[in-house]
């Protein structure tokens, strides 16, 4: 199962898409908390409900946030939701992050050369434990190296 975040198919998640879309210290603010409410939905709806869940920024959205914020939330949140040893932080500097976006119709807030540098500071701050895999090449070079990495630890627990 994949989940993206925010989801389209709710109102949480579609509440946090138009903040993204807005400006603003407000629309900053109902981001993070309808981004929140749209996570934990997806977790209490879809956990029992599929052997694998795939989800697109889960706990990462919390380094959006002011970083000792983010790091506070970032741990009660790993408390309260699921974790795994399969968890993957895929990294793409911001350069290529920029160069990639510019082929979409709408901007989020976020999405400019200051807000990605200082956003994947924190995003590499917080993933201490995840597998951070460098997304500049190809999809197919990314997939090869997740794939390594979930064989290991699939042997690992074997």
């Amino acid at each position: 199962m994949l989940r993206e975040h925010p989801s389209p198919d709710n109102p949480y998640g579609q509440k946090a898409k138009k903040a993204l879309l807005g400006r603003g210290k407000i629309n900053k603010i109902k981001a993070a908390v309808y981004y929140a409410m749209d996570v934990i939905r997806s977790v209490k709806k879809y956990n029992k409900n599929a052997d694998n869940i795939i989800m697109v920024r889960y706990l990462m959205g919390v380094a959006y946030l002011p970083l000792p914020l983010a790091k506070i939330l970032y741990k009660f949140f790993c408390l309260i939701l699921p974790t795994s040893e399969y968890m993957f932080f895929l990294d793409l500097k911001p350069e290529e992050s920029i160069q990639r976006m510019s082929q979409r119709d709408s901007k989020e807030m976020f999405e400019n050369m200051d807000d990605l540098i200082k956003v994947r500071k924190k995003a590499l701050e917080l993933a201490n434990g995840w597998h951070i895999i460098n997304t500049a090449g190809t999809i197919d070079d990314a997939k090869d190296e997740i794939n390594i990495i979930l064989d290991e630890l699939d042997e690992k627990d074997a």
